[in-house]
C-alpha cells in the first residue's frame, strides 16, 4: 500500500509540480473560452515544453519515464484544469509507449520529436473492442499493410500530426501504424462531432479505403486476444481524469460556498471529499500492489464508485451555483458535462454493468 513518505515524494516531483504551474498559469484560466471554440495548438505546445508529453519515453529518447503513479497524478491535474485539452494530449502516450517498445524504423526519428512536443500524436483503436467485427481491417500487401473501413472516433484532427491507426486482420492479428494526421487519398474525416461534451476536441470519424502504411511505419502487431487482454488491463481501472475533475469540482464548490454564505455546500464538499479520498485511495493500491491482470471486479467496482462520486461532485456544485449554472460559461455545468463525457470514455460492457450496478 502507497504509504505517506511515498505520497510526500510523489508530491515533489518535478513533472508534477510543472503540471500544477502550467494548470495554474494558462490551463485552468483559459479553459471556458477552450471548452467554447478549439484546443489551442498552442496549449499542447505549452504542455510539450514542459516535458508533459515524455512522461513515458525513455531517458535515451529524452523522455522522463516517470513512475506510473507519477503519470496519474499529472492526469489528474491537467484534466481537472482543462478536460478537453488533457483529453487531447492523453492520446499521444499510447502512440509513444507503442514506439519506445518498437523497433520500426521510424522510431528513431519520430520518436524524440513526440517526446520534445515539436509533434503531436492522436490515436484510433477504440473499434478494436468490437472483435470479432473489424470496422478497420489490415491485409497484408507487398511492402506493409493496407487499412480500409471506418475508425468511428479520433480526437484531435487539425490539432495532431501524426496518428496511430490500429486495424485487425482476418486471421485475429491487430497491427498499428504511424500516419500523419492529414488529408491523404484514402483518408478522409468527417466534420467534427458536436457532442454534448468535449467538442472543442475535434473529434472526427475517419474514412479509410485502401490506405497503405509501409512495413518502416508499423509499429505493433500482436494476437486479438493478446492486445484485448493488454486493453482490459486500462479499462477496469478509473480513468486518472475522473478523480482530476471531481476534485476541481469539489474546490470550485468551497469557492462558491465562501462567497455565497452557504454553509451546506462545506457540508457537501466534505462528505464528498471523504468519498473522494477513500475510493482514490483503493485505486491506488490497486495499481501499487496487485498485478494488472487480477482483482478485475474489485477494480470494475472501484471504477464505478468513482464516477458515481464524479457525478454527485459536479451535480453538487450545479446546484450551489442556482440558475447561474446554467451558463455556458460557468464552470459548474462545464464540469458536469465533462462528467458526462467520463462516464462512457473507455467504456466496455463490463465496465457498463459495473456502474449500472451501483443504481
Amino acid at each position: 500500500m502507497t504509504n505517506v513518505a511515498s505520497v510526500t515524494d510523489l508530491d515533489q516531483h518535478p513533472m508534477l509540480q510543472a503540471a500544477r504551474q502550467l494548470a495554474d498559469d494558462l490551463l485552468e484560466p483559459s479553459a471556458t473560452e477552450v471548452d467554447a471554440d478549439v484546443v489551442p495548438r498552442s496549449h499542447l505546445e505549452a504542455i510539450g515544453k514542459a516535458g508533459l508529453l515524455g512522461l513515458v519515453a525513455p531517458s535515451s529518447a529524452g523522455g522522463s519515464e516517470v513512475p506510473a503513479a507519477v503519470w496519474r497524478r499529472v492526469q489528474q491535474v491537467l484534466a481537472g484544469a482543462d478536460c478537453a485539452t488533457w483529453f487531447v494530449t492523453a492520446q499521444h502516450h499510447g502512440p509513444v509507449r507503442m514506439l519506445a517498445e518498437s523497433s520500426a524504423p521510424i522510431r528513431a526519428d519520430l520518436l524524440p520529436q513526440l517526446v520534445r512536443g515539436e509533434l503531436v500524436a492522436g490515436t484510433a483503436f477504440a473499434h478494436l473492442r468490437g472483435w470479432p467485427d473489424r470496422p478497420v481491417e489490415a491485409t497484408r500487401v507487398e511492402g506493409g499493410w493496407r487499412f480500409r473501413g471506418m475508425a468511428p472516433w479520433y480526437t484531435g484532427w487539425g490539432l495532431n500530426d501524426v496518428l496511430s491507426l490500429g486495424g485487425a486482420s482476418a486471421d485475429g492479428e491487430v497491427v498499428f501504424g504511424i500516419v500523419n494526421a492529414r488529408p491523404r487519398p484514402g483518408l478522409i474525416a468527417s466534420a467534427p462531432m458536436r457532442m454534448a461534451a468535449m467538442t472543442s476536441t475535434q473529434t472526427v470519424r475517419l474514412a479509410l479505403d485502401n490506405v497503405v502504411i509501409p512495413d518502416s511505419h508499423i509499429v505493433q502487431r500482436m494476437p486479438i486476444q493478446e492486445w484485448l487482454r493488454m486493453d482490459q488491463r486500462q479499462t477496469v481501472n478509473v480513468n486518472p481524469g475522473v478523480f482530476g475533475v471531481a476534485a476541481a469540482a469539489l474546490r470550485k464548490l468551497r469557492e462558491l460556498s465562501s462567497k455565497a454564505d452557504l454553509p451546506a455546500g462545506f457540508g457537501a464538499a466534505d462528505r464528498l471529499s471523504s468519498r473522494l479520498a477513500a475510493v482514490q485511495a483503493r485505486s491506488e493500491e490497486l495499481h501499487e500492489s496487485v498485478s494488472l491482470d487480477e482483482a478485475h471486479a474489485e477494480r470494475l467496482s472501484v471504477r464505478a464508485e468513482a464516477q458515481r462520486v464524479l457525478v454527485d461532485a459536479t451535480t453538487a456544485l450545479v446546484v450551489a451555483g442556482g440558475g447561474r449554472s446554467m451558463a455556458l460559461t460557468s464552470a459548474g455545468q462545464r464540469h458536469a458535462r465533462e462528467a458526462l463525457f467520463l462516464l462512457v470514455q473507455a467504456q466496455t460492457l463490463p465496465a457498463r454493468e459495473a456502474t449500472l450496478d451501483t443504481f
